[in-house]
């Protein structure tokens, strides 16, 4: 996600805080370890045909439905509010991408509920709505009545399972919350997490679904750990012998990506990196040449959608994402796993959709065992 309220803390917001912190409504939602997730039903429930052995997942970051407006949290953009009339074009163009693709099962991150800066809109039960979905589960990983930073207001921002057959058992896991933020400034910023479901097909054994999204701007082992925390929970899983499928935005790049360091190309006007003096040498986010091995053990246990091998030997074909508008994508963040199968040579990483997010989704058959 985005570097938000990283700079600009001022007297004001201490004072927020201290009548925050003394009030019986705290402004900013604490998350307890485990939560169960908010359940969402279309407005009319769809017939949907049953899979005659696998299905198609997709996975992908939704940029909150604004496009590639420049934000002012990235892009180097100036924009923090923006109107109904400006973010539902987007929106439909979200929704007409995913009636193309036609996944079955669908994880989204950076989905907006109720957030000033997106006009209030529930994009969900828009999403819901106007798709072939039938039921979704949501989480929210940045709540706040209130954040009193760079005008954003309210904020209700999380990941989906969307799918046309029911979800249930649908939990949110905490991850480890930032190392390298003060008290006060992690308090209003989001807080990464996994959500959890189990789907049942009828004639198919039921199966459980993970959608994670990362810390994008941690500077210290905080991914580290959420990638352990992920690893954790799909090993508790598959011990039981239970399968699944698995992915979403994990903000790293994969082992052996031939750039690591995106600090120029991320650069905004007025920023300096890699410079003698410069405080800090790189952008957040925007170097993983630390992170160079942490997916790796995600790889050894589990089959990712795009064989390692695969994207080693063609890179540019399997990237995600980038942080600027005008430019093609750069780098791989968005991954699928399973400890199951997919169909061979079923992924495909929609680069097309270029103009509707600042990360392509990634999609994959993902094979079911029969009862």
């Amino acid at each position: 996600m985005k570097k938000i309220i990283t700079h600009g803390i001022s007297l004001l917001l201490f004072i927020v805080a201290g009548i925050i912190f003394n009030s019986c409504e705290p402004l900013a939602t604490g998350f307890e370890e485990t939560e169960d997730a908010t359940m969402y039903t279309a407005g009319n429930l769809k017939d949907y045909p049953l899979p005659d052995s696998a299905i198609r997942v997709m996975t992908w970051n939704i940029r909150f439905g604004i496009g590639r407006t420049p934000w002012f949290g990235d892009a180097c953009g100036n924009n923090t509010i923006l109107s109904k009339e400006e973010v539902m074009p987007h929106l439909e163009d979200i929704v007409n991408q995913i009636n193309v693709v036609k996944p079955d099962i669908l994880f989204l991150q950076e989905c907006d509920i109720l957030s000033k800066r997106t006009a209030y809109i529930d994009e969900l039960q828009y999403i819901l709505d106007h798709t072939h979905f039938n039921y979704a589960a949501y989480v929210s990983e940045w709540k706040s009545a209130y954040i009193p930073s760079d005008g954003l207001g309210r904020m209700d921002m999380g990941q989906v399972i969307l799918s046309p057959w029911p979800i249930t058992e649908s939990k949110r896991i905490n991850l480890a919350t930032r190392g390298d933020q003060s008290g006060i400034v992690n308090y209003f910023y989001l807080h990464s997490c996994v959500i959890t479901g189990t789907i049942k097909i009828p004639g198919f054994k039921e199966f459980s679904v993970l959608n994670i999204h990362a810390s994008a701007f941690a500077t210290d082992d905080t991914k580290q750990k959420h990638f352990e925390e992920f690893k954790a929970e799909l090993d508790r899983l598959d011990e039981k012998g239970v399968y699944f499928v698995a992915g979403g935005d994990l903000n790293t790049l994969p082992p052996g990506s031939d750039s690591t360091d995106f600090c120029y190309e991320d650069m905004c006007p007025g920023e300096s990196f890699h410079q003698p003096g410069d405080d800090p040498m790189h952008k957040p986010g925007s170097d993983y040449t630390p992170e160079s091995t942490w997916i790796l053990p995600l790889y050894s246990s589990y089959k990712c959608a795009v064989p390692l091998t695969a994207y080693q030997s063609n890179q540019s074909a399997y990237f995600t994402h980038t942080t600027r508008p005008e430019h093609t994508w750069d780098r791989t963040l968005d991954y699928l796993f399973t400890n199951h199968r997919w169909v061979k040579d079923s992924d495909i990483t929609h680069q097309d959709a270029m103009e509707l997010s600042d990360h392509a989704a990634v999609s994959a058959e993902f094979v079911l065992i029969k009862e």
